[in-house]
């Protein structure tokens, strides 16, 4: 193995990647230099577009979306954020949305359509129940990230000068996703967010945690959203590389959850995995291929369903298993 590979990497601050972060756990055989980009949002479309980093953390979607545009990068199986999607989808109360089909017709806010939040949510919603996603009109204020990307014909720009908040509040748009997915934020990530008024918008399922943990009792997929990628010339130079990466960010989860086992991890976002815990048992970060199976297929689907993907890939293509370097 050849030592101190020099690598720049741009992964977000979560207590479970801390320790790698630090130095505290050291990647084997590399010189890492950790870049903080805030909010990582602006680090996946800095990789997308300029390839900055030669190890970075991405979005799934915008990951795959780049890889079928033969971006010259590829993934290992370390999923650093999880979450599930039923919840986050908040609409006007004067709009009468009941049910998932009356969406059709109207205008629903998210921030860019190749958004990882409104993708999983647009397959549960069409896979589920019964929505005909095409005859929603998807209202984006920001770019995507993979500038390749064509649009289908029933995603629009929010009109100059508005942005997704100032629509929700005018009643221009029925719903909007949450958080920096929606309505949750306004500006773009490299020209910083300011945080949006909080407004009492009803979820469109009041019931979303009661529905997510029968969904993946029925289904088994457990939607990813933070996904490492490696450069493929840093791979072809050093497969080794993948390996080290793989052990370092494990060795750091699994010491995060002895303590979030024994309450010593207390932070929101170890409250926020704790209660998952309950859904998908003691590893709320599951890594590796194997585990993952189902849930990178059901994402490349519903990919493809929703027109972000000329064409499902291969498996090899897309995943660089580690295990097997």
């Amino acid at each position: 193995m050849t030592k101190n590979v020099k690598l720049k990497l741009a992964i977000a601050d979560y207590p479970h990647t801390m320790a790698v972060k630090n130095g505290s756990i050291p990647i084997e055989g590399v010189e890492a230099e950790f870049v903080n980009v805030v909010p990582q949002i602006g680090a996946f479309r800095r990789m997308v577009r300029q390839v900055e980093f030669d190890v970075c953390e991405l979005a799934p979607t915008t990951y795959i979306i780049a890889r079928a545009f033969n971006a010259p990068f590829v993934a290992l199986p370390i999923f650093v954020f999880r979450k599930f999607h039923h919840g986050g989808l908040l609409t006007r109360p004067d709009a009468k949305i009941r049910v998932p089909k009356d969406l059709e017709g109207k205008k629903v806010g998210v921030r860019a359509y190749s958004v990882t939040t409104g993708v999983w949510t647009r397959g549960i919603l069409i896979d589920d129940y019964g929505l005909d996603s095409s005859k929603v009109t998807w209202v984006v204020d920001d770019e995507e990230h993979v500038t390749q990307l064509k649009l289908p014909s029933n995603v629009v720009h929010a009109p100059e000068g508005k942005s997704l908040v100032s629509m929700m509040d005018a009643g221009e748009i029925v719903a909007g996703f949450d958080g920096n997915a929606g309505i949750g934020r306004s500006g773009s990530p490299t020209g910083g967010w300011q945080a949006a008024a909080p407004q009492n918008y009803p979820d469109l399922f009041p019931n979303a945690e009661e529905l997510e943990a029968a969904w993946f009792k029925r289904t088994g997929l457990y939607p990813m959203h933070g996904t490492i990628v490696v450069k493929d010339s840093v791979l072809a130079e050093h497969p080794w590389v993948a390996r080290s990466i793989y052990d370092a960010f494990t060795r750091a989860k699994t010491e995060w959850l002895a303590r979030l086992k024994s309450g010593e991890a207390d932070t929101p976002t170890d409250k926020k995995y704790r209660a998952l815990t309950k859904i998908v048992g003691e590893d709320p970060l599951p890594f590796g291929m194997e585990a993952n199976m189902p849930t990178i297929n059901a994402l490349e689907d519903t990919a493809f369903k929703q027109k972000l993907i000329p064409e499902r890939m291969p498996l090899a293509r897309a995943w660089f298993d580690p295990m097997k370097v």
